[in-house]
């Protein structure tokens, strides 16, 4: 069963999450006050530091955003009945199905938006970092449309771990770097410090900031954490609410997994009026127990990145100098979450739960044999998710509608695959010495 949206009902409005909570402000590191619009000219563009500190509550999508858009979006809402025939569970179970934009995931949602707005304001070349490379694939495609150079700093486990997706980026024209590089002064610092390290979001960010911030043509995009990504994903969320609506249904509990938060916040921040309204919806955030931000952090005041470039943001942290395993999940590494997340799962909003390797990857073998899709493994911790949540269904024997946010596929992650139905798939679970002292780095607020 597919629900499906026509074009003309494509939302042509982002939500934002900024006009329904009160936000601990972002803090410059320099002077630790609040931080002004003119504080991150040298990396943003305006419109995007406008939308990052606004508190309007719509903000109209542009129509050239739309218009390409329309290539991939409204996305299909999926009915998994052989997943619930397969768990034989009385709850129907649905997924937002966000791999089939042309680099096969949600991220081009945003990718899109910033270099349009880059574009616009005459900005020639941008530096980001990217994780298992969904958010650089999704860049490197926005910024061919829009005819800007593109410089992606890899985090290096990836980027040797997942060389398809380097190809992807590289046919698009962006340039790849493997993180940490000698490239960058915060590269080369964290070199000299770690040694041949197998590298970290915070450690890539550190280098596309200071790449940016040290050329006047160039700016710096983010794909996750920050108030405007979250802004641009709400589409999936505003879709899934009219989807839920055409079939007269609502959804008990949301899902979806988290890294830094976007594909999560986008999907599950639309709903989140209605339980402040008072509507019972379970929402979900997922993470792997390797890098457990939300189930073990700590909610504070951190830098973004590892060498402390970036404004402090308060957010569930596991410390800017932690270094995460070397998971699958790439884009499930990051040491903190968007803070308007992070905010809202601190005043009980949202729950969050931690999983194992092992078990994301048998939840996402039995979707695959079910329903026919091999999911990212991000995405899979979501379907882990739903699966419990079913089963716990079958249990009670209650009629939930239970929906989880699938991210994208995982057509370049077969060697993770390969690695779990060989049986050499780790688990970890990060140790909660460790995590202790990559928390003691944390700075004086």
């Amino acid at each position: 069963m597919k629900i499906s949206l026509d074009e003309n009902e494509m939302p042509d409005k982002w939500y934002n999450i900024q006009a329904d909570i009160d936000m601990p402000p972002p803090l410059n590191p320099s002077t630790m006050e609040p931080l002004k619009p003119e504080d991150m000219e040298p990396i943003f563009p305006r419109e995007i530091i406008k939308q990052e500190m606004s508190k309007e509550r719509w903000i109209r999508i542009p129509e050239a955003v739309r218009e390409i858009y329309a290539i991939w979006r409204p996305t299909p809402l999926y009915r998994a009945k052989n997943l619930e025939k397969y768990l034989n569970t009385p709850a129907k179970i649905y997924y937002k199905w966000e791999g089939v934009s042309p680099p096969g995931s949600h991220k081009p949602n945003t990718a899109v938006a910033q270099a349009y707005y880059n574009a616009k304001e005459g900005v020639e070349r941008l530096t980001t970092e990217t994780g298992a490379g969904q958010w650089g694939s999704a860049l490197a495609f926005a910024s061919r449309l829009f005819e800007l150079a593109l410089t992606v700093y890899m985090v290096k486990v990836s980027y040797e771990q997942k060389p398809y997706r380097r190809v992807m980026m590289e046919t698009w024209g962006a340039e790849v770097v493997p993180s940490p590089s000698n490239r960058t002064e915060a590269g080369r610092k964290i070199i000299e410090k770690y040694g041949d390290v197998s590298g970290s979001l915070g450690m890539a960010i550190s280098e596309a900031v200071e790449d940016a911030a040290k050329n006047e043509d160039t700016k710096y995009a983010l794909g996750s954490v920050l108030n405007h990504v979250v802004l641009h994903q709400s589409i999936i969320g505003l879709e899934m609410k009219e989807q839920f609506r055409a079939i007269d249904e609502k959804p008990d509990v949301i899902t979806g997994c988290v890294g830094g938060g976007s594909n999560f916040s986008g999907g599950a921040f639309p709903f989140i009026p209605d339980v402040m309204k008072g509507e019972k919806i379970d929402i979900i955030a997922v993470e792997p127990k390797a890098c457990p931000t939300l189930t073990k952090g700590l909610y504070k005041y951190d830098y973004g990145d590892s060498a402390g470039l970036t404004p402090l943001l308060k957010m569930y942290t596991l410390g800017h100098d932690f270094i995460p395993p070397s998971i699958h999940a790439g884009g499930l590494r990051y040491h903190g979450d968007a803070p308007t997340l992070c905010k809202l799962f601190d005043d009980g909003y949202i729950k969050a739960r931690a999983y194992y390797q092992n078990e994301v990857f048998e939840a996402a073998k039995i979707f695959a044999q079910t329903e026919g899709f091999i999911v990212a493994p991000e995405a899979a911790h979501a379907v882990k998710a739903a699966i419990d949540e079913a089963i716990k269904s079958k249990k009670t024997g209650e009629e939930k509608n239970i929906v989880f946010i699938n991210s994208g596929h995982g057509h370049f992650d077969l060697s993770a695959y390969d690695a779990f139905n060989s049986g050499m798939l780790r688990d970890y679970e990060y140790p909660d010495e460790l995590i202790k002292e990559a928390l003691k780095s944390l700075p004086e607020v």
